[in-house]
């Protein structure tokens, strides 16, 4: 039961993010919507840092100076994973009229709802790569680092699911049908988590190259698509600040709390 709450709570946060189209009549203003990436690029990249790489190293410590060789191998093996599917799903992110991947019918909502999907794979493996680590015992992965972990992407998830509904509902969507789109751009996470936990039960060992796997795949989502979009237009130094923020905020909560 305490696995399954904590693999949920990154999708309640997005749910509740997504709601806000039932409670804001406005679309989101450029700077409220750069400051909420911001806030969620710096969550991620201090995530990736102290709950995904730092773990991942200190579990190869065996290994002696080559260490951190799993981290590393893992790391880019996400990257990679994440550029490939960049590559291959057909996404159309918000504020923008230019769409990505090959070719396609599909309509504009579809695509955006795509686009911050591909955004949250990669937070649903690194809560479930977390659990993994505490299902097998691992020293170095508590209950508490794990649910640390969980919180933390919540917290972002909640502006990223109304970054998703509201823009859906300026495009014309019913209310209904925004919020529906954000719910489904985060229904991936539960899912990705329950099969990473699933795929590193099998290969235990393997634990570090799932972590910075996990690392890789979010960082390479910070750098291609938020920073980008939260350095965009005016007074762009706001979005430098929210992210400065949410990589403070959740450093805090892993050092303290893990």
């Amino acid at each position: 039961m305490e696995t399954f709450i904590g693999i949920m709570i990154p999708f309640l946060g997005t749910t509740l993010g997504a709601a806000c189209v039932f409670f804001m009549k406005k679309s989101l203003g450029d700077l409220v919507q750069r400051s909420l990436v911001g806030f969620a690029a710096g969550v991620m990249v201090a995530a990736s840092i102290w709950s995904l790489l730092i773990p991942a190293i200190e579990q190869s410590e065996g290994m002696g100076k080559l260490s951190f060789l799993p981290a590393f191998i893992g790391f880019w093996v996400g990257v990679l994973f994440l550029l490939m599917l960049d590559h291959l799903i057909p996404h159309l992110h918000v504020g923008s009229d230019q769409a990505e991947g090959p070719k396609s019918r599909l309509g504009r909502t579809t695509m955006m709802v795509l686009a911050v999907t591909l955004h949250n794979i990669p937070e649903g493996m690194a809560v479930g790569v977390m659990y993994a680590g505490f299902l097998a015992g691992n020293a170095q992965i508590t209950a508490a680092s794990a649910l640390v972990l969980s919180l933390g992407i919540a917290i972002q998830n909640f502006p990223e699911g109304a970054i998703i509904s509201m823009p859906l509902r300026a495009e014309g969507e019913s209310k209904g049908k925004a919020f529906l789109g954000g719910v489904l751009s985060g229904v991936v996470e539960p899912i990705g988590a329950v099969l990473t936990i699933l795929a590193a039960q099998l290969v235990i060992p393997a634990l570090p190259y799932f972590l910075s796997f996990a690392a890789g795949a979010m960082l390479y989502v910070v750098v291609e698509e938020l920073i980008p979009e939260m350095s965009q237009g005016k007074h762009s130094n706001l979005g430098t600040v929210f992210f400065a923020v949410g990589f403070s905020v959740m450093m805090t909560l892993d050092v303290a709390l893990g």
